[in-house]
């Protein structure tokens, strides 16, 4: 339920930043069995939302372990299942570059293990940073690494590796488009007896086929820029949802690019910012309306709040493609 709520939220906040999120060959994320689906990674924790949102069931999430020095992520992860892993650059910015502990995400590994073996999807990121460049940083090993200890060690049937290309119009630039384009999966059954560095490369030239393009610019995008309105007779919902998220939205957005410091912070930043003070506005607007009416009430009012967000949100685009 938690998960569900976090993905309804993040869904909202997302296509409150960007203008548009076009999804292509999403039928090829299997509905059963065991999935890694292994995502280009541009613009940090954008990218796993951006995953979870699009994918038709639960997705166990990773993410670098330096996230949790956010007070807020440090609470969140665990709620939602994400596992965080240690990365060898991480590790050396701390001063450990004679000590990096090579069993450092053993602990993590056996996680994601655990989750395949229950025949779910995780979440991983084969490049290992998130970065800004026009083409794919050379992945790492660790996807294929767990897939094949999964079917050799684990003895985990049917798992698939699904690339996933996540790519931006201008990724810090409110009102922008995203492409999420789902490649060819490779089924690690199919795969025989190759190597890690072999399968590595498979997934290389799979994941860079839908990764790196230019979303269509959305016909919404320059309302979203100029921070505008719907017409209350057009769609009164998405005037409820917009006359009470607009200034919150506005006001963390503001506060989002002022604040950031590289192209990955600004709508990463907005999301939990935006998260953050529309849960906080609207303990306040249930405090109030319990005082003045009832708490049955203040509830029924709460209750008309995300409805109202959702609808202002998508208003003017297709949920999912």
């Amino acid at each position: 339920m938690i998960y569900g709520l976090f993905r309804w939220f993040t869904g909202i906040a997302l296509h409150w930043f960007y203008s548009s999120i076009q999804t292509t060959g999403r039928e090829k994320i299997p509905l059963t069995d065991p999935v890694i689906i292994a995502a280009s990674h541009h613009n940090a924790l954008v990218d796993a939302l951006i995953a979870g949102w699009i994918s038709p069931r639960r997705l166990t999430l990773t993410a670098k372990a330096t996230l949790m020095d956010n007070v807020f992520l440090r609470w969140l992860f665990p709620i939602v299942g994400v596992v965080p892993l240690r990365r060898v650059s991480d590790e050396l910015k701390k001063g450990n570059a004679k000590n990096v502990d090579p069993t450092r995400n053993v602990g993590a590994f056996e996680a994601i293990l655990d989750v395949l073996e229950k025949g779910e999807m995780v979440l991983i990121f084969p490049e290992g940073i998130s970065h800004s460049n026009a083409e794919l940083a050379p992945l790492k090993t660790g996807a294929s690494r767990i897939a094949l200890e999964a079917r050799d060690k684990r003895h985990i049937q049917n798992l698939q590796i699904v690339p996933l290309g996540l790519s931006f119009e201008a990724k810090g630039n409110p009102g922008t488009a995203v492409l999420a384009e789902v490649g060819e999966p490779i089924a690690i059954n199919d795969v025989g007896t190759t190597g890690v560095e072999s399968l590595t490369d498979l997934l290389s030239s799979r994941l860079a086929a839908v990764s790196l393009k230019q979303p269509h610019p959305s016909p919404d995008r320059e309302s979203v820029k100029r921070r505008e309105g719907v017409r209350p007779l057009a769609s009164p919902l998405g005037a409820w949802g917009e006359l009470t998220h607009r200034y919150i939205i506005n006001y963390a957005r503001d506060l989002a690019v002022k604040r950031s410091r590289t192209p990955d912070e600004p709508a990463m930043l907005t999301i939990i910012y935006a998260l953050l003070f529309i849960l906080g506005s609207y303990v306040l607007q249930f405090a109030l309306v319990a005082a003045l009416f009832n708490p049955w009430w203040a509830l029924l009012y709460v209750a008309t709040l995300p409805i109202g967000a959702y609808w202002a949100a998508f208003r003017n685009h297709p949920r999912k493609a």
